[in-house]
């Protein structure tokens, strides 16, 4: 390798580049002790992601673009895909193994931002932080009486699904008083959540005893409307239903009913079906709900803490090892994918 050449290309996706200072920390400067490193953007921000966009890339950097088994069909030269973010439900996996691509998302690096949140949101919906702002702004000082909060103390946290931002929400809670936290998620060891202080129940039992049910799964075929009209009318006429997940895990008509109806207290939704959306949503009517555009806890520290994780994948991969929060991880075991690899790492470790 001569001194300055370019062994390793990285594209990133077009729509960090869009606006002013958009994702304006990537930590990009990760790579800038690395000459053999190049990072350029793709031209345009399409989705999906066509294969002559990536032709020449051995690593692309993904936020919200589809990538499918088109995306990969010509898939000679590129290593690896990096999301950045933990959701991959606009990525074909399936076909990017078969494509002998490895992918790996920034695991861990939402976790706190995403918790606290998540954790403002209750504290927001319990005391109707909401509407008594607009009491005020609307002048009607003597209609405070008709919205009590109620505090967390004594409550009952119920999460879907028990990975790291659930773990990290049930941590930042410890200090509130809650009751001991329920969590559905089949995949956890029972003796994990034992260590962690949570008792493991079937879906339909946290839905009834939880004070605030909060979402925190992946969208797949599992998960898609796992929440509708049955188990959310298992829930406390008090209780919250909180979504920081994904659009399509609860189903919007039900939820749409239950909270027009009064059947359940309120809820706070930061992901939609359809997403994104440019006109009023119908959710927008009621009162007692939050709403934000998938963007709730879009922090200074998230996107730093995203970009360095993501960054440092692509890194790993270019040194010869293996990246954290990897999805596919039977890549590693295909001669096709170690060849390329051989062909583009430069193994110094």
């Amino acid at each position: 390798m001569t001194p300055g050449s370019k062994a390793f290309r990285v594209a990133v996706s077009a729509d960090f580049y869009e606006g002013e200072s958009k994702f304006k920390h990537t930590a990009v400067s990760i790579f800038q002790e690395y000459r053999e490193i190049e990072l350029f953007p793709l031209s345009e921000d399409r989705s999906p992601i066509t294969p002559d966009q990536i032709l020449q890339a051995n690593g692309v950097i993904v936020h919200g673009q589809v990538v499918n088994r088109d995306t990969v069909s010509n898939s000679q030269n590129l290593l690896a895909l990096g999301r950045f973010g933990v959701g991959f439900d606009a990525v074909d996996v399936q076909a990017c193994t078969s494509a002998d691509v490895l992918v790996f998302i920034t695991r861990g690096a939402v976790d706190r931002p995403v918790a606290e949140a998540t954790v403002g949101w209750m504290i927001a919906l319990a005391h109707h932080v909401r509407v008594k702002d607009q009491l005020l702004r609307e002048g009607r000082w003597d209609d405070r009486t008709g919205y009590m909060g109620v505090e967390l103390r004594d409550r009952t946290l119920g999460t879907v699904g028990l990975g790291g931002i659930a773990r990290e929400t049930i941590r930042l809670l410890s200090v509130f008083g809650m009751k001991p936290p329920l969590a559905f998620d089949p995949y956890v060891d029972p003796s994990e959540a034992d260590r962690l202080g949570v008792k493991l129940v079937p879906l339909r039992e946290l839905m009834a005893q939880a004070d605030f049910v909060s979402i925190h799964c992946p969208l797949n075929e599992e998960t898609n409307d796992l929440i509708g009209p049955s188990e959310l009318a298992l829930m406390k006429p008090g209780a919250f239903l909180l979504n920081t997940a994904r659009g399509g895990i609860v189903n919007e008509d039900a939820l749409y009913d239950a909270l027009k109806e009064g059947a359940i207290a309120g809820a706070a939704l930061d992901c939609f079906v359809g997403e994104p959306i440019v006109s009023p949503h119908r959710f927008g009517q009621l009162e007692n709900v939050l709403l934000a555009p998938h963007s709730i806890a879009w922090t200074d520290e998230l996107v730093r803490d995203i970009g360095k994780a993501v960054c440092q994948g692509m890194v790993d991969l270019y040194k010869g090892k293996r990246p954290n929060g990897v999805l596919n991880p039977e890549v590693f075991d295909r001669k096709c994918f170690q060849d390329k690899w051989a062909r583009i790492a430069v193994k110094t470790l």
